[in-house]
């Protein structure tokens, strides 16, 4: 017996209609055309799929059996369908996020959740680009964006300007180096150093300052959190250089002090890398434009 899925919309119409009448307005369809239909479906079957002197008219058992068939499959397949035209018209798609910076957190959560009012059918994740090489990733498709202040010449990849952040020295208010105007990489010498958990190629600090003036600091401690960073700081544990945007709340927190580094100060820019076949994707073009919203609002504060 072969069923299509026209004939699972027949049994289901009918069934609501209660008539063949209504059910072939319904179906878009002549009177006739719906009765050879269901001629044709009743010879394959073997069996009669209606009781046809009911009024109105009614499924047999094996019809009923249909129905059943028909409730179960046909809104899966109208699901699977409005997926497709999602898909083709950019409303839905998958954006895994990688994040190469890992003070971007906190900046990007407020992002995601404005992204996910708006576009609640597209599949977010992220990952922490730290733990794996996320732009090789970005180009296998294995992600869809990068966060990086490192970008690379790759063929098939574009990198957005997001805005550009300064990397601001940290310590506790009653620390020796709380008295300069500027912290230089010779400052660092004898410190504890408190970072992320990153390697030192991919902290601002050693890319920019101490790695090009061969300092190496008395010792380097990694905490996975911004919040326990500025603790330790404050408790004089040691200083930390944390991005622009993580140490605006405690600018002005008299348990600290932020200072330049160096006298003309170490400014980054921050990337967004996508794939340039995705450029067009509606959702990829809102996350980047919600992103440089974002970046506007820290810069501004």
């Amino acid at each position: 017996m072969h069923i299509e899925f026209r004939h699972l919309r027949t049994i289901k119409a009918i069934h609501e209609c209660g008539g063949l009448a209504r059910a072939a307005d319904q179906l878009n369809i002549t009177q006739s055309a719906l009765s050879h239909q269901i001629k044709g479906l009743e010879d394959q079957a073997g069996v009669e799929l209606f009781l046809r002197r009911s009024k109105p008219m009614k499924l047999s058992a094996a019809g009923l059996r249909l129905l059943r068939l028909a409730e179960q499959i046909l809104p899966q397949v109208e699901a699977t369908q409005h997926e497709f035209t999602s898909l083709r018209e950019g409303r839905t798609g998958r954006m895994h996020i990688a994040i190469e910076c890992h003070a971007c957190f906190e900046w990007l959560f407020p992002v995601l959740e404005a992204f996910r009012k708006s576009w609640g059918d597209v599949d977010v994740d992220i990952r922490p680009g730290l733990a794996f090489d996320a732009l090789p990733a970005l180009q296998k498709e294995e992600v869809d964006l990068v966060v990086s202040s490192d970008p690379e010449n790759l063929p098939g990849v574009e990198f957005i300007e997001l805005f550009d952040y300064d990397a601001v020295f940290v310590a506790a208010s009653t620390h020796p180096l709380a008295q300069k105007e500027f912290i230089e990489a010779e400052d660092f010498r004898g410190q504890t150093l408190i970072t992320y958990p990153v390697e030192r190629t991919r902290l601002d600090v050693f890319s920019q300052l101490l790695i090009p003036a061969r300092v190496e600091p008395a010792a380097i401690r990694q905490v996975e959190l911004t919040a326990v960073i500025l603790l330790l700081v404050a408790s004089n544990r040691g200083i930390s250089v944390l991005p622009d945007w993580v140490v605006r709340e405690v600018k002005y927190n008299s348990d600290y002090v932020t200072r330049p580094l160096t006298k003309d100060g170490i400014t980054r820019r921050l990337y967004a890398a996508v794939r340039t076949d995705d450029l067009e994707k509606p959702f990829v073009q809102e996350l980047i434009k919600l992103a440089e919203t974002e970046a506007r609002k820290l810069q501004s504060q």
